[in-house]
């Protein structure tokens, strides 16, 4: 039995001390804040309740496999879970709208058709099926299995199957997801539905490999899922599955150093100079006292977009039959790519919005009453104003008419909120980690140079996501239970 010391309680960080715990070891965590979950915090004022972080869960299955693996009680006996149908409402420039059905891509297929025109569904569809491909190709080695010593191999190569396309006189495949909605879909509404799935994790389309394909195959294929009282309840839940577990929480205590002694990690000292020894230590990805990674080793990712949050509270019942997310396209798609990845980055000015209106009593005062949040993508670190705010509401009612009117008081999260709570540098979000784009995609690997020293959460592998998060908990887990030879669950 071996003592462990968890830096941070993430998701990631609290999915590797409950498994680890369920293995005999003593764990411990050490947070700097008050609070459990990392990003999946919660707001409440008047009654009123709203998610910061995450909104909605993709890959339950993650957490599943996690309760199932940690205790007797399943995940369903812990929270609620609520299939989001339909998975989303979009609202494209033009006007045009369509609700596409989740987990179904028959329906998915009559939807776009209905809305868009044959062949659009057509042409979706055939896309997810070479989506698809991409996934079965790198699901295990980006999402199951320890990062490998030879990750070149993802880097170098696209596994995602694009249909030959003739462009000036010659023969070309799509190597960017934009290369793809503009050869393959052929209609800039379905490329907008396209690149909205990067856009949400930070990622610009225009230079975003194609394997990206895999991030909408993932939300069709398993669907689109929420907790019911918000998704701080998974959160909850995890901590106390951690806490049945005999895992120590020790909040409030900042890590300021990763001790090394005889060439492996020994313990965490503590602001204060307080020293903790454990025979191994995980910490996120990033953290300070972490030793220099060698030569050729996968590097962070760096200027990774933040997130605006405006939360608000709304006189008036929430209308019979609305969709739970609604994604408002940005009016100027190419001038909202260009402020968010050009070459000074700033807040756009007609930004893609995504609405999230939860059926859910826990989050209301009572029933004359509606918490909707809104959320945009922004640059790290970037100062927000009133101004930015209130392009997000008046985007956000071409989807909600007379939403200005109905707003009672609001609550704006900003990129400084965000660093404050998870600690990154200017409120930078990670993305899950891609095959191809020579490896600018990949995170770093979860073993480090340092033996007895492992990383976990968004910035190590497989990245950023609620999913990925559990995902690299389970691999720190077995790791240092298995030894080196842990090859992922089978």
């Amino acid at each position: 039995m071996a003592g462990i010391a968890v830096i941070g309680a993430g998701m990631g960080a609290l999915a590797a001390a409950a498994r680890l715990a369920v293995a005999g070891h003593r764990v411990t965590v050490y947070e700097r804040t008050q609070t459990y979950g990392g990003a999946v915090r919660r707001f409440e004022r008047d009654g009123f309740g709203f998610d910061t972080g995450p909104g909605l869960l993709p890959l339950p299955a993650v957490y599943r496999d996690l309760f199932v693996k940690t205790g007797k009680e399943p995940l369903e006996a812990c929270v609620e879970l609520v299939q989001v149908d339909p998975s989303a409402r979009h609202v494209f420039a033009d006007g045009t709208e369509v609700a596409l059905p989740n987990a179904s891509r028959a329906g998915v297929v009559a939807a776009l058709d209905g809305a868009l025109g044959a062949p659009a569904g057509q042409r979706w569809g055939d896309f997810l099926v070479r989506a698809r491909e991409a996934w079965d190709r790198t699901r295990r080695p980006l999402l199951e299995e320890p990062l490998w010593d030879d990750w070149s191999v993802l880097a170098d190569r696209e596994p995602y199957p694009a249909v030959p396309h003739k462009r000036l006189l010659r023969t070309r495949r799509a190597g960017t997801l934009a290369e793809i909605g503009a050869w393959e879909l052929r209609d800039p509404r379905l490329a907008a539905l396209l690149d909205g799935h990067a856009l949400a994790y930070g990622l610009d389309p225009r230079v975003a490999p194609a394997s990206a394909a895999v991030l909408p195959y993932m939300e069709h294929a398993f669907g689109t899922w929420y907790v019911r009282g918000g998704m701080r309840e998974l959160a909850r839940a995890v901590h106390e599955r951690c806490l049945a577990r005999r895992v120590e929480f020790v909040f409030g205590a900042e890590v300021t150093r990763i001790l090394e002694k005889d060439g492996r990690a020994a313990g965490v000292e503590l602001a204060g100079g307080e020293v903790r020894e454990a025979d191994f230590v995980v910490a996120p990805g990033g953290a300070a006292g972490l030793p220099a990674r060698a030569d050729g080793e996968v590097a962070p990712q760096q200027g990774l977009p933040s997130r605006l949050t405006v939360l608000l509270a709304l006189r008036g019942a929430r209308p019979e039959g609305t969709a739970h997310r609604t994604v408002v396209h940005s009016a100027d798609r190419d001038g909202e790519l260009e402020s968010l990845f050009g070459v000074t980055p700033s807040v756009p000015a007609r930004p893609t919005v995504t609405v999230l209106r939860p059926d859910d009593p826990a989050l209301v005062p009572d029933g004359g009453h509606e918490a909707i949040t809104l959320g945009a993508v922004v640059p790290a670190g970037a100062e927000i104003d009133d101004a930015h705010v209130d392009a997000l509401v008046a985007a956000a009612e071409r989807a909600v008419p007379g939403l200005r009117d109905r707003v009672l008081w609001r609550e704006v999260r900003t990129p400084a909120d965000i660093a404050r709570e998870t600690g990154a540098a200017g409120g930078a979000v990670p993305a899950p980690a891609l095959a191809a784009a020579g490896g600018r995609l990949l995170h770093p690997a979860n073993s480090t140079r340092l033996q007895g020293l492992f990383t976990v959460g968004g910035w190590s592998h497989p990245g950023g996501g609620l999913p990925h998060a559990g995902m690299s908990g389970a691999l720190v887990s077995g790791l240092i239970v298995e030894g080196p030879q842990f090859r992922g669950s089978q």
